[in-house]
């Protein structure tokens, strides 16, 4: 395979968006290797909070983005997720423990305030070892960078002399997107305080690009003090900071949230300034909470990855961050049942060459084969209608209806059931409300009841559902839909609920009949 990228038809015509961005980076290369040698992808994540599953919801994109590249180039690749942690803390955030002792060390570098939690070094390296754990957790192939260690160890010295060297037109690009008394305090360079340690955001007073060095008025002593900008003792405003990072590292390829499109632009123009080029960029959209807010890692609002991936397989929460990155998306408990089941969907139909399938990305390549068949929502269900507090009692219905079916052969399949009773416990069962039915909706449930009786044993789920439509034909409902919402209601005490030919032939077509009389009754 030559370096620009010639490959076969199929992946060449592969429409999903990961290889839409893919083929964004090969035009950019234009068939050369980079200087450096690999294409370089690149995340980014600010750790004056606990990391949120939007961070790892761009990993995780990127990665599809990355590996989508791999297919149709053979130019080496590395992925850096990169950490601001020399930033100061700014705020106290409301959802960690200690925070008045953190109200003693703001303004500090996030590497030098004290780990509120009392497990690490500092906040800093307590957040990133957080976001590494679930990265690591996921298999991510990246390499973990941290601002403190690259401004410290002096590697992006080299490009720091030349943000000061360009620092007036810096700063006219800056300084008219400033508001008034902003503009008036505003400098690219932010010195570390030698005297409190402080990460400080004052006025310029000289710079001195020949010795690399800076001087600023101490806002506490009004003393003039002068830094060097190399070798950690100072750190760029964010902004400048990103256009430095992606000159410095080579960036390729970075994407970011639609609330940083204006910084992606003026970071974008400081890079040109200072000779280098910026990566190509996708802006997604972001991820709103329970009541349409965008979900922040400060807030602690939302729904973090560890709550996800108690209720569900990580094969899901992939497939939602899979999904439409340019659409706003709630990320709330109830999406959860949808998006395990809508990739249960995706694997089934997995055929070979289908490389815009959702499940070729989330999985690398091939999808495992699936195993039973069953969703997540008739799972969820079943647990409801049995009340089940443990996995077990599914189980007895599971090897009933599905031949060979245990633990050990279907592990995806036991994984679910127990999210499934997880789920039920702390999200529906709470909330079930029974109605009674309508006079009519007896008649009719009662007809359903009878019907079952004289249906075989034997008989499949499509058998079932045909049943199901034809009582449901029978009487006055205004349409069908109304006649499945009054099963839902009556039966399972919600309002939505599963395809039912398919509940019964699981539940148990005598089980079935017993629900429906416990309910006349």
């Amino acid at each position: 395979m030559s370096n620009n990228s010639t490959v076969s038809n199929p992946l060449l015509e592969a429409k999903s968006w990961p290889f839409e961005e893919a083929k964004r980076v090969v035009a950019r290369l234009q068939g050369k290797v980079p200087e450096k040698g690999y294409v370089l992808f690149e995340t980014g994540y600010g750790p004056s909070g606990l990391p949120h599953i939007g961070t790892f919801g761009e990993v995780l994109r990127t990665t599809m983005v990355r590996h989508a590249f791999q297919t149709i180039s053979d130019i080496p690749t590395r992925l850096f997720c990169f950490s601001d942690d020399l930033d100061g803390l700014r705020k106290v955030p409301d959802n960690v423990p200690n925070k008045e002792m953190l109200t003693k060390y703001l303004n500090m570098p996030l590497t030098k305030v004290p780990d509120p939690y009392e497990k690490f070094e500092s906040f800093g390296h307590h957040n990133n070892a957080m976001l590494r754990r679930f990265l690591d957790g996921y298999g991510f192939e990246y390499e973990f960078q941290s601002s403190t260690d690259w401004y410290t160890s002096g590697r992006f010295d080299p490009t720091l002399k030349l943000v000061l060297q360009h620092y007036d037109e810096i700063m006219a690009i800056m300084l008219p997107t400033l508001r008034e008394e902003r503009r008036a305090t505003y400098s690219p360079f932010l010195p570390i305080c030698p005297r409190t340690g402080h990460v400080l955001q004052v006025p310029m007073v000289e710079i001195h690009p020949g010795c690399e060095s800076i001087v600023y008025r101490d806002p506490e002593t009004n003393e003039l003090t002068e830094v060097q900008v190399l070798g950690g003792k100072c750190k760029l405003q964010w902004k400048v900071d990103w256009g430095m990072r992606w000159k410095a590292l080579g960036v390729d390829y970075e994407m970011s949230g639609k609330d940083l499109i204006d910084s992606v632009k003026l970071s974008s123009q400081i890079c040109r300034v200072i000779g280098g080029r910026a990566p190509e960029n996708l802006t997604y959209e972001l991820f709103l909470d329970q009541e349409g807010q965008k979900i922040s890692k400060s807030k602690g609002n939302g729904l973090g990855m560890d709550e996800w991936l108690t209720y569900a397989p990580q094969e899901s929460l992939s497939y939602f961050m899979y999904q439409a990155p340019k659409k706003a998306k709630r990320l709330y408990f109830d999406v959860i049942p949808k998006a395990v089941d809508e990739y249960l969907q995706h694997v089934s139909k997995f055929e070979s060459g289908q490389y815009d399938n959702p499940a070729w990305h989330i999985h690398g390549g091939p999808p495992p084969t699936p195993e039973s068949g069953l969703s997540f929502n008739i799972l969820l269900n079943l647990a409801s209608v049995v009340n089940a507090e443990e996995g077990s009692i599914l189980w007895g219905f599971v090897k009933r209806y599905v031949a060979g079916a245990d633990e050990a052969s279907m592990p995806f399949l036991a994984k679910m059931i127990t999210y499934a009773v997880r789920y039920y416990q702390d999200f529906v069962k709470p909330n079930k409300q029974y109605r009674a039915p309508s006079q009519m909706e007896k008649e009719a449930l009662q007809r359903l009841h009878d019907e079952l009786a004289d249906i075989s044993l034997d008989s499949t789920a499509e058998d079932l559902q045909a049943i199901v439509y034809e009582v449901g034909k029978q009487f006055a409902f205004s349409d069908l839909r109304q006649w499945f919402g009054t099963l839902y209601e009556v039966l399972l005490g919600q309002e939505e609920g599963p395809r039912m030919g398919s509940f019964i032939a699981l539940f148990g077509i005598a089980e079935t009949r017993a629900l429906i009389q416990e309910k006349l009754a």
